[in-house]
């Protein structure tokens, strides 16, 4: 896996990847940026959501769970420090469905923090990562 960041002015950036998408990073005001892309930092909480999800779908899934929603709220804190890393990092699952048993659903989120998720389970090496989760029934 092999990505590209390249500098565009300020301290905006473009990240380019070997799969061929591409994203803007850039800073706060205070900072030098003009607020056009996200932060880098908000990319990795993304990226860890993002891996987490991608597994508890497709766990819930070969399960033949009949869900028709899963959102992962990812929240995070920084040290007041430089560098300001992440202490804390929390993802939330709520997933919605029909007769969906609150079981199951701990086995995804469960099974991707402890198994799966190649993000979370790197950076729970530095970070502390917690995870839970609601169900809603329609």
């Amino acid at each position: 896996m092999q990505v590209t960041v390249k500098w565009v002015d300020g301290v905006m950036f473009v990240g380019e990847t070997d799969s061929g998408h591409a994203v803007v990073m850039d800073g706060p005001p205070d900072h030098g940026g003009r607020n056009i892309g996200m932060r880098p930092m908000e990319m990795l909480l993304l990226g860890v959501g993002g891996c987490s999800s991608f597994d508890v779908v497709q766990i819930l899934q070969k399960g033949r769970n009949d869900f028709v929603k899963c959102v992962a709220e990812v929240t995070a804190e920084r040290v007041d420090a430089i560098p300001s890393v992440f202490s804390k990092i929390h993802l939330h699952f709520i997933v919605t469905g029909h007769d969906l048993k609150a079981s199951a659903v701990e086995r995804a989120v469960k099974l991707s923090a402890e198994k799966y998720c190649s993000a979370s389970i790197m950076l729970s090496k530095a970070v502390e990562i917690t995870h839970d989760f609601e169900v809603i029934e329609v």
